[in-house]
C-alpha cells in the first residue's frame, strides 16, 4: 500500500494481500486500451456485482483497467473491492483517507489511469456499464483527433420527482449561462482523452461542467443518450438545496474561466519550419449528437 499525494494506492499480489510499491500507478505488463474510473463512497452493497458487470459488459474494450476510487467510505466498500482483485487482474483500488467529493475522486483516478482514453461512471449502480463501449466508440473513430469528450445524457431517469425538477432547472440555468448545448451534465457516464482532461483547471464539482470546460479548450463534444437505473446502494451526497447553493458559485466561476481563457498565439523568432506557431483553439463550434441505440 503506497500513499501518493494523499491518495492510498492498493494493489493485489498473487497471495491476495496488498503490495507496497512506489511504482504501483504504472505497474502492469500490457498498457490498457481504456481506463474506467469509478468513484465510490459507502457503496458496499453495489461494489461487488457492479465491478463484475463492468468487466463483463465492457469486454470488447479489453485490455482495460477499472480504477475504483474510494472516497473515505465508512462501510465495507474497500473490503469488497479488495476481495475482487484476485478475480479481476485489471482492477485497481485507490482510497482517500477522508471524503473529498466526487470531482476529487474522479481526478485522482484519472491521474492514476494508464490508458489514453478514460471513462467515468457513478458507483451506486444507476449508470449501466453496458453503455460505456458506445461512449468510447466516437473517440476511437475520431481519426482527426477533434473529439475530446463524449458525455452521456440520461433517458428515463429513475430519480425522485423533486431531484429531476431541480436538475432540470439547474441544467437550464447552466445552459443559458455557459452555452454548452448539453441538457444533462450531471450524468456520470463520460469518456474522454486523458491528456485533455488533465489540462483542465481543477476545482471541486468540476465533473458537472466538463462539456463547457472541454469546449473552452477547443475540443469537440459528442452527446450520447444513455440509460438510467434505480439506485442500488448508498444515498445522494447532497440535498437539492445544497446542490443549488454550490452550483451558483460554480456557475460564476466557470463562466469566468471561459471568458478568461488564453487567446494569445506565440511564434518563435527567428521563424523556423519546426517552430510554426500553433493557434490557440477557440471554443468548439461543432457538436455531434447520437441517439440511444
Amino acid at each position: 500500500m503506497a500513499n501518493l499525494a494523499g491518495v492510498t494506492v492498493i494493489e493485489a499480489q498473487t497471495s491476495g494481500e496488498a503490495q507496497t510499491s512506489g511504482e504501483a500507478l504504472t505497474a502492469g505488463p500490457v498498457p490498457p486500451r481504456v481506463s474506467i474510473v469509478v468513484p465510490m463512497r459507502d457503496e458496499a452493497e453495489a461494489a461487488s456485482w457492479l465491478i463484475d458487470e463492468i468487466f463483463t459488459t465492457c469486454a470488447a474494450l479489453a485490455p482495460l483497467e477499472v480504477i475504483v476510487v474510494d472516497d473515505g467510505s465508512r462501510d465495507g466498500t474497500v473490503a469488497q473491492v479488495r476481495a475482487l482483485m484476485a478475480r479481476h487482474p485489471g482492477l485497481r483500488l485507490l482510497a482517500h483517507a477522508q471524503s473529498a467529493g466526487q470531482s476529487a475522486a474522479v481526478h485522482s483516478g484519472v491521474l492514476a489511469a494508464r490508458a489514453a482514453l478514460v471513462c467515468t461512471m457513478d458507483g451506486d449502480g444507476q449508470n449501466p456499464p453496458a453503455d460505456l463501449p458506445r461512449l468510447v466508440a466516437p473517440l476511437l473513430a475520431d481519426a482527426a483527433g477533434r473529439v475530446g469528450l463524449v458525455a452521456g445524457q440520461r433517458v428515463g431517469r429513475k430519480d425522485t420527482f423533486a431531484k429531476r425538477l431541480a436538475s432540470r432547472f439547474a441544467n437550464g440555468l447552466r445552459g443559458w449561462l455557459l452555452k454548452d448545448g448539453t441538457r444533462d451534465t450531471g450524468c456520470g457516464l463520460k469518456a474522454f482523452r486523458r491528456t485533455a482532461y488533465v489540462a483542465l483547471p481543477y476545482f471541486d464539482h468540476m465533473h458537472r461542467y466538463l462539456p463547457a470546460l472541454f469546449n473552452r479548450d477547443g475540443w469537440g463534444v459528442v452527446l450520447v443518450d444513455v440509460g438510467h437505473r434505480e439506485r442500488a446502494a448508498g444515498r445522494s451526497k447532497y440535498t437539492n438545496l445544497q446542490r443549488a447553493l454550490v452550483g451558483l458559485h460554480d456557475l460564476v466561476g466557470v463562466a469566468w474561466l471561459i471568458r478568461r481563457r488564453k487567446k494569445a498565439v506565440a511564434a518563435e523568432w527567428p521563424a523556423l519550419p519546426h517552430a510554426a506557431p500553433v493557434p490557440v483553439p477557440e471554443p468548439a463550434e461543432w457538436r455531434l449528437e447520437q441517439t440511444h441505440g
